[in-house]
């Protein structure tokens, strides 16, 4: 799954992603800023390591989420082709918004994340209204040439996405169902995308307790909880050292913070909620892995995520929750207490499953 960061100027988007992907940033491959930059972070998963101790596998093979730091977002950097289509391109977008003070890095007027938020929210549905209106205007001309259902269907879509997005709300919060989804996901809707707002705090001393309560304090929790959005807080500052530091010296570096895991981690973990995203795991000698479905897959198409042919050849999947296997010891412990079950191919599969495939191919 692609994430796309997108923020105004100085509000430490690249930083994010440079943390976030280990990209180094100073090569000729990152020196265009209108260009989009990708690259792959690492999923932090405490659940797959203690997996991996107990198996002692060879491999180890944690999820991976692609990130996209795009240029500075605005009315300009939008009439751009090619900054457009770099939006267009991911699944959802990791929206930087500028809280922390400095005076040696220049802002537009006060720092105010809720107006931030919304003018570049406001951005996005200007955007989206004149791409519906320019395929309003030409399926109107093409329906008076033959009238067609599906052309009426779309009609009528476009219709009640212009009258949504004239109220100033962004597609994401508007009912689709049904057909009408296929049809407008090919329209690649910015304002429809699942939002994460992720707030760039000051370094504290209560580090820990400023995070928790940046959303509330900032008066983000109304936006926040609006259909597919979500809010989450890092320190760009803090996460930046933590980045540079072996992992024990991380763990007490947090500490002194207040904290117990990386701000990174949370990052990531409200990226998949907002995408509908969860993990599941396979687990053996030779590879524990963690894979991304989502949420309510069946067993049949989790099994697809893993190879195609298991999902065609699919029998039973042999379940059981990543802590019962802990718990058990082994996966032969767990056949022997009746903890690991066989489930059939219309299994919800749920996060933190174990799974192992058995298939006929």
């Amino acid at each position: 799954m692609k994430t796309g960061i997108i923020g105004l100027p100085q509000v430490g988007k690249t930083s994010l992603f440079k943390i976030l992907t280990k990209a180094d940033i100073s090569t000729g491959g990152f020196a265009n800023p209108r260009e989009a930059h990708l690259g792959m972070a690492r999923v932090p998963d405490d659940r797959l390591d203690r997996l991996a101790q107990l198996c002692n596998p060879k491999k180890l093979v944690h999820a991976g989420v692609e990130y996209v730091d795009v240029a500075a977002i605005g009315q300009e950097a939008l009439k751009e082709t090619a900054f457009t289509a770099s939006l267009r391109g991911v699944d959802a977008l990791a929206h930087v918004v500028r809280v922390f003070d400095d005076p040696a890095i220049p802002h537009v007027g006060e720092v105010d994340p809720l107006r931030d938020i919304k003018n570049v929210d406001f951005d996005l549905i200007v955007n989206d209204l004149g791409q519906v209106e320019k395929r309003l205007e030409r399926v109107e001309k093409d329906l008076k040439k033959m009238k067609s259902a599906e052309l009426e269907r779309e009609f009528d879509l476009l219709k009640r996405a212009k009258a949504h997005l004239e109220t100033e709300r962004p597609l994401r919060e508007m009912e689709i169902a049904g057909e009408d989804e296929k049809r407008v996901r090919g329209f690649m809707f910015l304002s429809q995308k699942p939002i994460l707002y992720v707030l760039n705090v000051n370094e504290s001393t209560n580090l820990g307790e400023d995070l928790e309560k940046a959303v509330g304090k900032y008066n983000l929790t109304e936006a926040a909880s609006r259909k597919n959005a979500g809010a989450t807080a890092i320190c760009g500052k803090v996460e930046a050292e933590l980045a540079e530091m072996a992992d024990d010296e991380a763990q007490e570096f947090l500490s002194s913070y207040g904290l117990k895991e990386s701000g990174l981690i949370r990052l990531i973990r409200k990226t998949y909620e907002v995408l509908g995203l969860i993990s599941f795991f396979t687990v053996g000698e030779d590879e524990c892995r963690a894979w991304t479905v989502p949420r309510a897959s069946r067993a049949q198409s989790a099994a697809g995520a893993i190879h195609s042919d298991l999902e065609k050849h699919f029998i039973r999947a042999e379940t059981i929750h990543w802590d019962k296997l802990l718990e058990a010891g082994s996966e032969a412990n767990a056949r022997a207490k009746g903890t690991l079950r066989l489930e059939g191919k219309d299994y919800i599969v749920q996060d933190g499953d174990v799974l192992h495939i058995r298939h006929s191919g």
